[in-house]
């Protein structure tokens, strides 16, 4: 359950609005729901400030329908990853009401509109070394608009152009965090890192020729970046740099 669904569900009961009963009666599947094939757990946005997002990724499209219906029982608006356009096809007709992104491969099933952050809110600059990195860079900008944050997008910058990359400098500098995706050698993320004061985050992909070994030859190159104070989440993970950026974004506004 969201904090702000719980607040509500407090204010009706001392409002008279709502009994004890009910109250106990919505609350009652805390802190996890058992579906046999999943245990949900609906206490993460508590504990983590974000609820649970799904892994959508060797899962039936019945079985995600279902775990998307029951967490949209507790939370506002749902995510789901790694969904693919195959599988998506039977979930929007299982599912009315969920939206599907071919690029980023999520789902989000939601109740409202998301929230939209101000052009004064602290942002997280998105870049990518090339067009082909687009559906992880488009899992972490929309990932991260779907927590709530603010997201400057900013593609093919790589450094075989680095004039591409130096264009942006401004919004570079300006940004509070930084996510920079990058497959082949991944040389983007230390030239990004060299460049500003911010963090960045580093996510290399899996895309680019055979030595590239499905994207380890741009892990390795993020790890040992000689630009210090860089971080780097898994190959592929752009979803894991957006949740981690969106931390960093959290703070500043608190």
């Amino acid at each position: 359950m969201d904090k702000s669904r719980l607040e509500n569900l407090l204010e009706s009961v001392q409002a008279g609005e709502t009994s004890v009963d009910e109250a106990l009666s919505k609350l009652e599947s805390l802190p996890f729901e058992n579906l046999d094939f999943a245990r949900l757990d609906l206490h993460r946005a508590l504990r983590q400030g974000t609820p649970e997002v799904v892994f959508c990724q060797n899962k039936t499209p019945e079985q995600i329908v279902r775990i998307l219906e029951k967490l949209g029982e507790h939370h506002d608006h749902v995510l789901g990853t790694r969904l693919s356009p195959q599988a998506a096809i039977e979930v929007l007709e299982q599912l009315p009401g969920a939206e599907y992104d071919p690029i980023s491969c999520l789902v989000r099933y939601s109740q409202g509109e998301l929230p939209h952050p101000s052009e004064e809110d602290p942002y997280c600059m998105v870049v990518s070394g090339g067009t082909s990195d687009m559906p992880v860079a488009e899992e972490a900008a929309q990932t991260l608009e779907f927590l709530g944050s603010r997201v400057i997008r900013a593609y093919d910058v790589g450094v075989s152009g680095v004039h591409r990359l130096l264009d942006q400098r401004e919004l570079l500098a300006q940004a509070d965090v930084i996510i920079s995706v990058a497959g082949m050698e991944g040389a983007l993320t230390s030239v990004v890192g060299g460049l500003v004061s911010c963090p960045v985050v580093g996510v290399p992909t899996s895309i680019g020729y055979g030595a590239n070994f499905m994207g380890i030859s741009a892990l390795l190159s993020m790890l040992n970046a000689c630009a210090p104070g860089i971080a780097v989440v898994n190959i592929d993970n752009g979803f894991g740099a957006a949740v981690y950026a969106h931390s960093i974004l959290r703070r500043i506004s608190s």
